[in-house]
């Protein structure tokens, strides 16, 4: 697989070539004028012109002193009557003003049902210039209407301005339908959280170039407040099992916080360091106050707040929605590859924090598929970094991957334990073919795994023989690449194994077995799948097992 395109799940957008997620804006980009305004108010006017003028035709051909030809129909058509066309003018100011009001109020009640669950609608929809034109041209309409019906003289009609007005009451009749629908995409919540995306980084970027300290961190605080409302429709989309809308939100923080990984000038500005405000937001007044200053020091408080905002979501949805959870996972890779691109590992350590806030929360709540999602995404930013040549960033990885598994081999989640023992031994796997030079830390780590002794419970025992296939495994590649040594340490890890549980875990991986497992999960290969090459060096490992190396 082309590594520079990294999997994906959930409809997320596709990756770069440099590992960095492309915003999408496609979705909340405004619907095509021509298709969406002018169409539909073409066909209304058309379909109207049409009929009017068909049966205004008939009556004046039959019924209108024997006109006759298209001028003088439209002079007769014109030839208003000072007298009789005071009637007609109240009804024609009062359809326009009735036509605002009707409006006003079908807008002002979907805005406000919508006000009930995303808070900043009502700020969004006054500022969008497209609903300020709408309303201003029914307000001048409705304006135009008023003043024309007080022109009139018993002997002189104003023709033009009853024309302008007899257009506009049209337009404001025919532009009912498209601004109606263009209201409904304004407030589909997809478009709502790309909307408060783009804005947050637009605010980011004003921020980022603000000359003076106070205009930055007052583009701080706007800026908190952006990013706690996407958080919002997040968890309220949870809360209702709105699970689209949730996605939509965590990757919308994800897209955010990327780009502006991607942007943000490496010299120390305003921006960076942190506002009164700022330090009395919720999520920073509580925290040490040397995690604050080493926080302002390496400029990472908006990444920072990302990553609590998608721990608060991860906590929300940990005990029912488990796809949400694998997102947030997921997304919290793209940062720290992000950060990996731009060899930012102060960021890198930052995410492997919260990675292991998921895991702890996941084992002890002991939801093993919850923990088995986090552990695939923490296997493959590892696998990352060790691509761009970080390697000991990888190997600090491995270390909180082997603390986990043994902490989930002390609580009996056998299960975790085999996948912890399965990742570590795919990575030293992929660090010894890319000939890395960091494969020897990891597969000591590997060996720790099950150094401690275990319960004899049944639990404690699958899970101890779930990490030795994980090393059997290891052991055997190493002796298909000849590396001795290598294998030979794995070997002598196991010395104490007993015969039947060698005899045992032998029979075991010679069975020939699926290489893809048979239920469906997101690995999807089966864990101990030996190939033919491989099985072929499985006698020899266990010959070594308990003999003296070379």
């Amino acid at each position: 697989m082309d590594r520079s395109e990294i999997p994906d799940r959930g409809g997320r957008s596709p990756r770069h070539p440099a590992g960095i997620a492309a915003p999408r804006t496609g979705r909340a980009a405004a619907p095509p004028v021509v298709r969406t305004w002018i169409l539909p108010m073409v066909i209304v006017i058309a379909i109207a012109v049409f009929f009017c003028t068909a049966f205004y035709v008939i009556d004046a051909i039959y019924f209108g002193a024997g006109l006759h030809g298209p001028l003088g129909l439209f002079e007769h058509y014109l030839s208003f009557d000072a007298e009789l066309i005071t009637d007609a003018l109240p009804a024609l100011g009062m359809t326009i003003v009735a036509v605002l009001g009707i409006v006003l109020t079908v807008v002002a009640i979907i805005v406000q049902l919508s006000s009930e669950r995303y808070t900043s609608v009502a700020i969004m929809f006054l500022r969008e210039p497209v609903h300020i034109a709408v309303i201003s041209f029914y307000i001048v309409a409705s304006l135009c209407a008023v003043w024309l019906s007080v022109t009139l003289r018993p002997d002189f009609v104003p023709r033009s301005l009853l024309l302008l007005v007899m257009i506009l009451t049209s337009l404001g009749l025919a532009v009912m339908l498209p601004y109606f629908a263009y209201t409904f995409w304004f407030l589909e919540p997809g478009n709502i959280i790309d909307r408060l995306r783009r804005h947050t980084t637009q605010l980011t970027g004003r921020g980022l170039a603000a000359a003076s300290t106070e205009e930055a961190h007052k583009l701080q605080g706007r800026v908190l407040e952006q990013m706690e409302e996407i958080t919002d429709i997040a968890n309220n989309s949870i809360e209702g099992r709105d699970k689209i809308i949730a996605g939509r939100a965590i990757d919308a923080l994800c897209d955010f916080t990327v780009h502006y990984i991607a942007t943000k000038p490496r010299e120390d500005l305003a921006w960076y360091h942190l506002s009164p405000e700022l330090r009395a937001n919720p999520d920073f007044v509580a925290m040490d106050r040397e995690l604050l200053a080493e926080l302002e020091a390496r400029r990472l408080w908006v990444e920072w707040k990302t990553l609590h905002e998608f721990l608060r979501v991860y906590h929300e949805a940990l005990e029912s929605m488990g796809d949400i959870d694998s997102q947030v996972a997921i997304d919290t890779r793209y940062l720290a590859e992000a950060g990996a691109v731009h060899r930012e590992t102060d960021l890198i350590r930052m995410v492997f924090r919260f990675l292991n806030s998921y895991l702890r929360a996941a084992i002890d709540r002991r939801i093993e598929q919850t923990a088995d999602a986090v552990l695939l995404q923490y296997r493959m930013l590892i696998e990352e970094l060790l691509r761009r040549d970080l390697c000991d960033e990888a190997c600090e990885g491995v270390r909180f991957l082997k603390f986990y598994g043994y902490l989930a081999f002390e609580d009996e989640l056998s299960a975790i334990t085999e996948t912890v023992a399965y990742d570590i031994a795919s990575l030293c796997r992929y660090a010894h073919s890319e000939r890395l030079g960091c494969d020897l830390a990891m597969l000591r780590e590997l060996l720790a795994l099950d150094a401690e002794e275990a319960s004899h419970s049944h639990r404690h025992y699958r899970g101890l023989r779930g990490v030795r296939k994980a090393q059997i495994r290891l052991g055997v590649y190493y002796l298909s690449e000849g590396e001795e040594q290598r294998a030979q340490l794995i070997a002598d890890d196991m010395a104490d194994m007993s015969e039947d549980s060698r005899a045992t875990l032998r029979e075991e991986l010679m069975t020939q077995a699926p290489p893809h497992f048979w239920e469906i999960v997101d690995r999807g290969r089966n864990l101990h799948y030996l190939t033919d090459s491989e099985r072929a060096h499985l006698d020899r490992f266990f010959q070594r097992v308990g003999a003296p190396g070379p």
